[in-house]
C-alpha cells in the first residue's frame, strides 16, 4: 500500500450522491467499495458524502486519506436523492475540494453551486432514470430536468455503457467518458443450506417493475414444479411487489425469498452455484449485479435489451419478458449441465476481458485528474 501523504499534499475529491462508504446498498455503493481504496492508495484524499436522516452533520476519518461526511436529508423515496444531494453539495462548496464526483443526474440541480466555487465536476449519469416505471410523472420530470442541467453545467460526464453514451450524444449533445462497472471472482464459495449446486434457479434484483420482478415471480411457479427457486432482493420501502413475493414464497416451499443480502460471500456463492440466473433489468446501462454474476460464473438468462446484449454478447440466453418465455429459457438451461458450463465459462471470460475493477478504477482516476486540468486537450462538451 502507498504510504499515506499529508492530507494537504494530496488532491481532494468529494463523492456526492451515494448512501455513503462503506455501504452495501446498490450499484453506486458497490463502485465506491472498489474506487475509494484505489484513489486513496494512488495519491488522493477522498471525502464521501453519506446519509443519516436522524443524525447531525458528522465528519469522520474512517481510513487513511478517506473521510465519511454525513449530512441531513429527507428519507423518503421521492425526496431522498434531492434533499441529501442539496445538503452535501452545500457542504462541499464550503470545503472546496479539488474536484467533485457526482452520482445520479438528479443532483444536476446543484452543479451551479459547485461551479460558482470553481469546483470541477464529473457526473456519473447512471441510466435513463426518467424512463423507469417505478417513478411517477412528477419524479420523471425532475430526473429529466436534472439530466438537462447536467448536460449544460457538468464539466465531464461518465456513461457506464456505449448505449447510454449514444443517448446522451443524441439527446443532450454531450460526449461522455465510457466507464462501466467491474466484477471480481469470488474469494470463497460456500454451499447454501437446502440447495444443491447447479440445480436451482436464481433471481437477484431490486423490486421495481422495470427489473421484470412480476414476470419472474409468475415464471417461478412453473419452474418450481421441478427445481428450487431463489429470489434475492427487496424494494427498500415495502409495497405491493414485495408483498407478492412474500406471499408466493410463504405458500410455495420451493420458492425461497432471501430479502436483501449484504454479505458478499453469501450472494456470490448463490451466483456461483446457480443452475440458471435470470437477469431481468430493462432500463439502464451496464448493470453491476450482472457483471458480478458473470464474474461468479452464473449461467445467465437475460431479458433481451440493448443494454444486456452489450454487456453479455454471446455469454447468455436472451428471452422476452414474458413469464412463459422466462420459464422455458430457464428450464432449458437448468436441464443441461454441459450448457450451463459453457455459459459460465463464456461469462467469466467476458467479464475478465471487458469489466475488471482495476480498469474501471484507473479510468475514474484518469478522468478526475483530467477534470482538474482546465487546459485538458480533450473537451467533452459538444456545441449545440
Amino acid at each position: 500500500m502507498t504510504l499515506a501523504q499529508p492530507h494537504s499534499a494530496r488532491p481532494r475529491v468529494a463523492v456526492l450522491g451515494t448512501r455513503g462508504y462503506p455501504s452495501f446498498y446498490g450499484g453506486f455503493e458497490t463502485l465506491l467499495r472498489h474506487l475509494v481504496p484505489h484513489l486513496a492508495e494512488n495519491g488522493w484524499s477522498v471525502d464521501v458524502y453519506g446519509r443519516d436522516s436522524g443524525a447531525a452533520q458528522t465528519c469522520t476519518q474512517i481510513e487513511d486519506n478517506v473521510r465519511s461526511i454525513v449530512t441531513r436529508g429527507v428519507e423518503r423515496r421521492t425526496a431522498s436523492t434531492l434533499s441529501y444531494g442539496l445538503t452535501s453539495a452545500l457542504h462541499a462548496t464550503r470545503e472546496k475540494p479539488d474536484v467533485a464526483l457526482i452520482m445520479n443526474v438528479a443532483n444536476g440541480f446543484w452543479l451551479p453551486a459547485l461551479r460558482a466555487r470553481s469546483i470541477p465536476t464529473v457526473v456519473n449519469v447512471d441510466g435513463m432514470e426518467w424512463e423507469r416505471a417505478k417513478w411517477g410523472k412528477m419524479a420523471k420530470r425532475v430526473f429529466r430536468a436534472g439530466a438537462w442541467m447536467t448536460g449544460k453545467v457538468a464539466d465531464h460526464i461518465v456513461c457506464d455503457s456505449s448505449e447510454i453514451a449514444r443517448r446522451w450524444r443524441e439527446e443532450f449533445s454531450r460526449e461522455g467518458v465510457f466507464i462501466p462497472y467491474g466484477g471480481s471472482e469470488p474469494a470463497e464459495v460456500r454451499s447454501s443450506p437446502g440447495l444443491t449446486p447447479h440445480t436451482y434457479a436464481l433471481f437477484v434484483a431490486r423490486f421495481v417493475p422495470e427489473n421484470s420482478v412480476l414476470e419472474f415471480v409468475e415464471a417461478a411457479e412453473q419452474i418450481s414444479r421441478t427445481h428450487e427457486v431463489v429470489i434475492v432482493g427487496s424494494s427498500g420501502y415495502g409495497g405491493p411487489i414485495e408483498d407478492l413475493v412474500r406471499t408466493r414464497s410463504s405458500h410455495n416451499p420451493h420458492i425461497h425469498w432471501k430479502g436483501h443480502i449484504a454479505d458478499d460471500v453469501e450472494l456470490f456463492s448463490l451466483w456461483a452455484n446457480a443452475g440458471a440466473y435470470f437477469h431481468g433489468h430493462s432500463v439502464g446501462g451496464t448493470n453491476p449485479a450482472l457483471v458480478q454474476a458473470m464474474a461468479c460464473g452464473a449461467p445467465t438468462v437475460a431479458r433481451d435489451t440493448v443494454y444486456n446484449r452489450e454487456v453479455l454478447d454471446d455469454a447468455a440466453v436472451f428471452t422476452a419478458a414474458e413469464p412463459g418465455k422466462i420459464a422455458e429459457s430457464m428450464l432449458a438451461v437448468l436441464g443441461d449441465r454441459t450448457f450451463q458450463g459453457k455459459l459460465a465459462d463464456a461469462a467469466r471470460d467476458r467479464q475478465r476481458s471487458h469489466y475488471s475493477w482495476d480498469s474501471v478504477c484507473r479510468r475514474y482516476d484518469e478522468t478526475l485528474r483530467m477534470a482538474m486540468n482546465p487546459t485538458s486537450p480533450t473537451p467533452l462538451v459538444r456545441s449545440t
